[in-house]
């Protein structure tokens, strides 16, 4: 009968697996990357979930680490610890950083409430005001991080590279959550063509 291998071999054996992963990633092999994330992803969700509080901004800012690890792989150095610590590390970073900012943007938001009312005031005329309610609706229904980016491009006027440098992601991230909030506000005020794609 083969010996059963102890949770000490276990962990050992992962972490040799992990770095070899690492190794084929430094050469491009994006395989290695997409292992990686269904080896690591549970526990990074759920770090980046209880920071944040939300399981769809969680999952935003892990993908954002996933990138961000492919882009700087070669940062990664086997003596500090193991490849789950790295991407651990990173995420908890990223997502107190995220929270931060996201702070950050509710309290200036409220500032220009205060200054200057609220940005949709309501108008006395019934049409609009059902229009002013969808508008509310809308932005409510979205997560924070695509909140948060539609507020800095519109309400501070800070282009993609702005909000990339911001927040610290990726630009490319910043124009897809952006173009994604756009996409949601306009689903949610538009109603779909009779017959026809939404």
């Amino acid at each position: 009968m083969a010996r059963r291998a102890s949770v000490g071999e276990r962990i050992s054996s992962g972490n040799d697996h992990d770095r070899s992963l690492v190794r084929d990633l430094v050469k491009g092999d994006l395989e290695a990357l997409g292992e990686l994330y269904d080896r690591h992803s549970p526990v990074m969700l759920g770090v980046a979930a209880r920071v944040l509080g939300s399981a769809g901004d969680a999952e935003d800012l892990v993908h954002d680490v996933f990138i961000e690890a492919w882009q700087r792989v070669s940062d990664y150095d086997p003596r500090r610890g193991s490849v789950r610590a790295w991407l651990l590390v990173r995420v908890r970073s990223r997502a107190i950083d995220r929270l931060r900012s996201l702070r950050v943007a509710r309290e200036a938001g409220r500032a220009r409430s205060a200054a200057t009312g609220p940005t949709l005031a309501p108008s006395p005329d019934p049409a609009l005001l059902q229009e002013w309610r969808h508008a509310q609706a809308a932005l409510e229904g979205l997560s924070a991080l695509q909140r948060q980016t539609l507020e800095m491009a519109y309400f501070q006027g800070l282009s993609a590279r702005d909000i990339a440098r911001h927040c610290g992601i990726p630009e490319g991230t910043a124009k897809s959550r952006l173009a994604g909030a756009l996409r949601a506000v306009r689903r949610a005020l538009v109603p779909p063509r009779p017959g026809g794609d939404s």
